[in-house]
């Protein structure tokens, strides 16, 4: 084996053993809130987004700063234009004709038509450049006043966005985190009932062939067993994706292996919690509340500014510059002659009349803070209602969870017994295929409410807008 041989299966080997040290993510369902929080991609996008308010509000109020801008013009005329002054202006008319002729080099046959009584004349040179400073400076604009409040107003609306993204973070990480224990304990559940039914089938066949029972018992089973396989595959294709949308809610890559340490049961119980119930709601403190009163508010302001349209705006510049001309391009020349300018100013606009134009926006704005104030007395009422429904829900599921959880057990045993029957001969497969299939629905039954649970739990403190811990 040469050395680039030997050289490349080394980087294999290393690549592959880091490959396999690659650590999964270990996470307790607190510890996956938190992850999310800092590292999923809506929560990224909502930092991002008070970022760029941030920056919206520092570009708003250098409006208001000194402005400083230099610019530097340089020209060259390739044909430089010719100007026509009075020949009365001239004590020697004809030896400046003479000169000017010359000076452009005219022929008889091209020389063009002056009007009598005029001299064309070339002012300047070929050449010339212009640098100049120029300072501003607002001093009065009612508009940027305006303008200033609706940037920090934007900013408030995106750090209310920012609490807004991570509450429904919580609850989204809450319910994949669910589905996935959900799907574990489907998988487990299925797999127990498969090895049970195996057992049934097995000795059912046994009784057929010593002519003990009818081959219906036997075909009975195995449809059973056959539905349950089916759910088992199909529960078992749904894992990865049901792990799959965790990590995308983590903000994780979708095929991160994840360990769970959390299990279902802690889960429900840790999440039963009567005294939510009683919590009062305070619709002041809601974060869809305080978005809607700051929508307001930027509507208030959308008036204010059309309203200051109307005002003057005053302004002040100050500008420094400096000429030089020249045939050749030796500006840079120590010889080369700069002349400066300097110009003190005040500007100002005074809006007169626009054909009531200002007046109709004016008018669209106010419309827009009044529709503004509506939909704020509505999300009071939804949100209040919104609640109700949300106590009502998770009391309502742990009624369920309670109920689910005494017939699973009634189930278990009706399930049990009908089996004893059937195979001592005292009852049929069809009434032990009941029996089966009102257990398998329990289990189900019982399994989903324990996820309702806990789901409705954290829809309820959305609901109430409890922060986040």
């Amino acid at each position: 084996m040469n050395y680039k041989s030997y050289f490349t299966i080394l980087l294999l080997g290393l690549s592959m053993t880091f490959y396999g040290q690659e650590k999964a993510l270990k996470l307790s369902l607190q510890e996956a809130i938190d992850y999310a929080l800092k590292n999923s991609y809506n929560t990224k996008a909502a930092a991002n987004d008070i970022a760029s308010a941030e920056k919206k509000v520092w570009e708003t109020t250098t409006i208001g700063l000194p402005q400083i801008n230099a610019n530097v013009d340089y020209q060259y005329f390739i044909k430089q234009p010719v100007s026509l002054l009075p020949a009365a202006a001239f004590d020697n008319t004809s030896s400046v004709v003479q000169t000017v002729e010359q000076y452009f080099n005219l022929q008889a046959n091209s020389q063009p038509t002056v009007p009598e009584g005029f001299i064309p004349v070339v002012f300047g040179t070929k050449q010339n450049m212009n640098a100049s400073v120029t300072l501003t400076q607002l001093l009065f604009d009612g508009s940027y006043l305006v303008g200033l409040q609706s940037a920090r107003t934007f900013l408030k609306i995106s750090q209310q966005a920012n609490e807004k993204t991570e509450l429904i973070t919580r609850e989204a990480v809450i319910n994949a985190y669910g589905n996935v224990l959900v799907t574990e304990n489907s998988i487990s559940i299925l797999q127990k009932n498969m090895k049970v039914l195996e057992k049934n089938l097995n000795d059912a066949k046994k009784i057929y062939e010593n002519g003990l029972n009818e081959e219906e018992d036997v075909e009975q089973l195995e449809i059973t067993l056959g539905n349950v396989k089916a759910q088992l595959n199909n529960v078992k294709r749904f894992k990865e994706i049901a792990y799959q949308m965790l990590n995308l809610a983590l903000g994780s890559k979708i095929n991160t292996q994840l360990i769970l340490t959390d299990d279902l049961d802690s889960l429900t119980s840790k999440n039963i919690d009567l005294n939510i119930l009683s919590t009062s709601f305070n619709v002041n403190n809601h974060i869809d509340f305080r978005i809607a009163e700051n929508d307001k508010e930027s509507k208030r302001l959308l008036m204010r500014y059309e309203q200051s349209q109307a005002l003057p705006r005053l302004s002040a510049f100050i500008n420094y510059g400096t000429q030089a001309f020249a045939e050749d391009f030796n500006f840079f020349s120590s010889n080369q002659r700069w002349f400066q300018q300097s110009l003190l100013g005040v500007s100002l606009n005074v809006p007169i009349f626009s054909s009531l134009g200002r007046s109709a926006k004016t008018a669209q704005a106010k419309i827009a803070f009044e529709t503004a104030d509506l939909r704020l007395e509505e999300t009071k009422q939804r949100l209040s209602l919104q609640a109700q429904k949300a106590k009502s829900d998770y009391q309502l599921s742990i009624e369920n969870y309670q109920t689910n959880k005494k017939n699973l057990a009634l189930a278990e045993r009706i399930e049990k017994k009908q089996r004893i029957k059937f195979f001592e001969g005292l009852s049929t497969s069809f009434e032990l295929s009941q029996a089966q299939n009102q257990l398998y629905t329990q289990q189900q039954n019982y399994i989903q409410s324990m996820l309702d649970v806990i789901a409705k739990k954290a829809t309820l403190e959305n609901a109430l807008n409890i922060p986040l811990k």
